[in-house]
């Protein structure tokens, strides 16, 4: 089945809002065994919707459209939709007595614009909306003997997630011939061209007819299994075999499967542990434990941060030595031990996590260019650093920081080694 995504908004093309849907719904459709051929953005105008239907329906049998389905005048989605299919406009009288209910519920008035959101062009099925008003749309004909399949939803991302998951992957699992299986590796610590290296031809590792993605991300790499087939224990076990293959190559790179976080899953090894932490943070200034602390339940081990940029900071609050300062900078070797020695003197943790370094965009020098990073750890078992060589970005920098940070921690617990291959990173 091929499918191509249609985003419709003027405040899309015009850059006010960030086209989040599109990433998440090729994600969700490539699960679902869907290709995406394309995705297009669009404005609020008739030719150009009508003319963007015509130019899908040429590449796909699918079309999956977000936005414009609202109440206010620059919302023709629907209408546009209708005249395509050539469907009239009805009046939907359980629709309608959900949004009455919905707005009075609200205190607010079902005015006539709110109450248009109750029409369903015929033949089509509305499709509930557990997060907002207006109803999402699955619509299909045939059109010279070949299938037309049309799902609408709401642009906001949280209402088209909850549609979607409800309605429109149920209806596409039913179309779609055959079945796919899938499984997702979690990997951490090296770009995608190294994994690629270290893995080695394909084929011969992963068996016939299994497909595997790279989908790196910031300091991550996920790899996707994809096995297809009339059968679906037998692309089951095809998946699971070149699955189990991955993680013997790789070892203590992957550190977990599907939608996991590396947060959840450095959380679950302290807890299960019984060990707690706390951060020194320089350059990534709270940014680490902001992303331990946003786990449910993360009170079981989560200690505190110290946030000490300034050098006075460091030596007052974590007693950095000024030595160290003095005679290595506070980006360096020495420095980053004693951050995380003062963090998990000072906050009472079983291990100390630190982050020093030079984030950019300015700052950098020859000996110490932007993205020059050390990262420091402490426990009872010893203390120790791990330089990193990111890049000329502050942002990417603190991400990947932060995420290689926590993979330290997790190497740490299991006792897998402190390196990640090499002591620089650079994603690839």
């Amino acid at each position: 089945m091929k499918a191509v995504l249609l985003t419709i908004g003027d405040e899309i093309l015009l850059g006010q809002i960030v086209n989040t849907n599109a990433a998440w719904l090729g994600d969700r459709l490539a699960l679902a065994g869907v290709d995406v051929v394309r995705s297009e953005t669009v404005g609020d105008e008739r030719e150009v919707i009508l003319t963007a239907l015509d130019r899908a329906y040429e590449d796909g049998e699918l079309v999956i459209v977000t936005g414009g389905l609202g109440p206010t005048h620059d919302d023709i989605t629907k209408q546009l939709v209708a005249e395509y299919f050539g469907a009239e406009l009805i009046r939907d009288a359980k629709i309608e007595a959900l949004l009455e209910q919905r707005y009075t519920a609200r205190g607010r008035t079902l005015t006539a614009s709110r109450r248009s959101m109750a029409d369903v062009p015929a033949g089509f099925e509305p499709l509930a909306n557990p997060r907002g008003a207006a109803p999402g749309l699955w619509g299909e004909r045939e059109v010279e003997g070949r299938r037309q399949m049309i799902a609408l939803m709401p642009g906001v991302p949280y209402e088209m997630k909850a549609i979607f998951e409800d309605s429109v992957e149920p209806h596409i699992h039913e179309r779609r011939p055959g079945a796919v299986k899938h499984r997702t590796l979690l990997t951490a610590g090296r770009g995608e061209s190294d994994i690629a290296d270290d893995l080695g031809d394909l084929e011969t590792l992963l068996g016939p007819s299994v497909g595997l993605a790279f989908l790196p991300s910031l300091g991550t790499v996920r790899l996707r299994v994809t096995a297809r087939g009339e059968d679906a224990d037998e692309a089951q076990a095809r998946v699971d075999r070149a699955a189990e293959a991955l993680r013997e190559r790789l070892g203590s790179l992957v550190f977990g499967e599907g939608q996991t976080s590396l947060e959840e899953v450095v959380g679950e090894l302290l807890a299960a542990r019984g060990l707690t932490i706390a951060s020194g943070e320089s350059c990534t200034g709270g940014a680490l434990m902001a992303r331990i602390t946003s786990v449910p339940g993360a009170s079981r081990y989560a200690q505190g941060a110290v946030v000490a940029y300034s050098n006075e900071a460091k030596t007052d609050l974590l007693d950095v030595p000024q030595d160290d300062l003095d005679t290595h900078g506070a980006v360096s070797e020495p420095v980053a031990i004693a951050l995380a020695r003062g963090a998990r003197k000072r906050l009472g943790a079983d291990i100390g996590i630190a982050t020093t370094g030079v984030a950019g965009p300015t700052g950098g020098t020859e000996e110490k260019p932007v993205g020059t990073v050390w990262l420091g750890i402490a426990d009872a078992s010893g203390e120790r650093a791990l330089q990193l060589r990111l890049f000329p970005d502050r942002e990417l920098n603190i991400a990947v920081t932060t995420t290689l940070a926590l993979d330290l921690v997790r190497r740490r617990v299991l006792g897998a080694g402190a390196e990640f291959g090499e002591s620089t990173f650079i994603q690839s």
